[in-house]
């Protein structure tokens, strides 16, 4: 195999897991616009960059300055799956959903926002 040839598979290699990527940043904005309607915030804030994590915690939490935590390495880690754990709470949906929502975002947030689910606030 010739080396042009090797350069040209990688390059089509990484256009399509950079277009892979950018089609599952737009389900999980999609996703994410419905879920904020659904709890009474405004949609748009799914895509504006750090307003969206502050809502987000709004809605899981009903504390919205803990997004913050998300800036501590390894604790941010710990932090994003406490939050979709009470994501999923605060939907009515049990924790095998929430390990959905970990594993699959792009997915369960389409499923919460467009499902029958309502938001029942931030659960304790």
């Amino acid at each position: 195999m010739e080396l042009a040839n090797v350069f040209a598979a990688a390059e089509n290699s990484s256009q399509t897991a950079s277009g892979a990527g950018v089609f599952g940043s737009l389900l999980c904005i999609i996703g994410m616009w419905k879920i904020f309607s659904k709890a009474g915030q405004p949609g748009w804030a799914a895509i504006i960059p750090i307003y969206n994590c502050y809502v987000l915690f709004d809605i899981a939490w009903g504390r919205p300055w803990k997004f913050l935590l998300l800036l501590i390495p390894i604790v941010n880690i710990v932090v994003y799956c406490m939050c979709m754990v009470r994501l999923a709470h605060a939907y009515g949906k049990g924790g095998g959903f929430a390990v959905g929502l970990i594993l699959l975002p792009a997915l369960f947030t389409l499923i919460l926002g467009f499902g029958d689910s309502a938001y029942l606030g931030p659960q304790e």
